[in-house]
């Protein structure tokens, strides 16, 4: 009699960071079990962030983020019901839950699996999380968020793997390679450094001055181009930059996720705070200068050891969403200035 397939379910809903900081324990997972099967639970709105992953073999879609919105609707019942269903047609063997949230712990619950692998409590967001899961795995004195990810799937028998081993399986479609040709190309920007001043929350970005400021110095001693990346919402914050610095140089390059991926695949160097895009270009592997504030460069931020992450020291707080706190303070132009020269001359002389 043929032995059952091996089942995982991976639960990491969001966002695009921290989706990206999952990948290598789940590429780690695949490669010690080729022969088994594993399926990630994620939101509706990030899924194509793993899009011909070859180490995932069905995605499950949900919207929770949608569902909060509109809990009362008939239509929301109904997608739950969905989720719900496609959580339950198969029978897994282990569920990881990467996020440590009650909303993920319980989506591990629902799935009716085996084993529900999550951290303890004192590495949990919402330490009631852990009620739900049947083992609890304490990262140990593991710094960065992908090492403690790595422990969790260690613990589902994965082989470990070090730093330099990490996989990063992010999509790569044609037509994204070549709307990003031909935008550059239109532009006559064939060398470039990527600038993300946006962030999900403001005490997160730079401010918008001192952008403006660093363009004009970085326009003197560089020939490169610089386009400034963002989401629709942050072209106002980015153009304001560019006319404010008065560098013809400096342009808004729109893009989509994916599209961004394949324009930071091409930069000599990305600047930018602790986001989304970010942690894509060090996926990538793109020279990064990092500024951080609120959070911690050492549990998040880049982690190639030629990259510079600035930090001014501030509270670590991930959960600092107060829309009138200020922008970054006590990293200076000056120092970003050095260290963008610094991070070009490691890779490029």
């Amino acid at each position: 009699m043929a032995e059952s397939t091996q089942r995982f379910l991976v639960i990491r809903l969001s966002s695009i960071g921290d989706i990206v900081h999952a990948l290598p324990a789940v590429a780690a997972l695949g490669e010690t079990f080729p022969q088994a099967e594993i399926h990630w639970a994620v939101e509706t709105r990030f899924a194509m962030l793993l899009d011909g992953n070859p180490f995932v073999r069905r995605l499950i879609k949900l919207d929770t983020l949608g569902w909060r919105k509109k809990i009362a609707s008939l239509e929301t019942f109904k997608s739950v019901a969905r989720g719900a269903a496609a959580l339950r047609e198969v029978t897994y063997d282990t569920a990881l839950d990467f996020q440590g949230l009650y909303k993920s712990a319980a989506i591990a619950w629902l799935s009716r699996s085996r084993a529900r692998l999550g951290f303890n409590e004192a590495w949990l967001r919402e330490p009631v999380a852990a009620m739900l899961y049947t083992e609890r795995v304490s990262p140990g004195g593991r710094k960065h968020v992908i090492e403690m990810n790595m422990a969790l799937a260690e613990r589902a028998g994965a082989k470990p793997v070090s730093r330099s081993g990490w996989k990063f399986p992010l999509p790569r479609d044609a037509a994204d390679d070549c709307y990003v040709e031909q935008r550059l190309a239109a532009l006559g920007a064939p060398e470039f450094i990527v600038i993300n001043p946006g962030g999900g929350w403001k005490s997160k970005c730079w401010s918008p001055d001192a952008y403006a400021e660093l363009l004009g110095f970085l326009r003197d001693q560089l020939t490169l181009d610089f386009l400034l990346t963002g989401s629709t919402g942050e072209e106002p914050l980015i153009q304001n930059i560019v006319e404010r610095s008065s560098v013809p140089r400096a342009r808004y390059f729109p893009s989509t996720i994916s599209q961004f991926i394949a324009l930071v695949r091409r930069a000599k160097l990305f600047l930018g705070g602790d986001t989304g895009p970010m942690h894509l270009a060090a996926a990538v592997g793109t020279p990064i200068v990092a500024i951080y504030g609120p959070t911690n460069p050492e549990r998040n931020g880049p982690f190639s050891p030629l990259d510079i992450a600035l930090w001014n020291r501030g509270p670590v707080n991930h959960t600092r969403r107060n829309a009138s706190a200020g922008y970054i303070e006590g990293v200076t132009v000056e120092s970003v200035l050095a260290a963008i020269r610094e991070r070009l001359a490691r890779t490029h002389g």
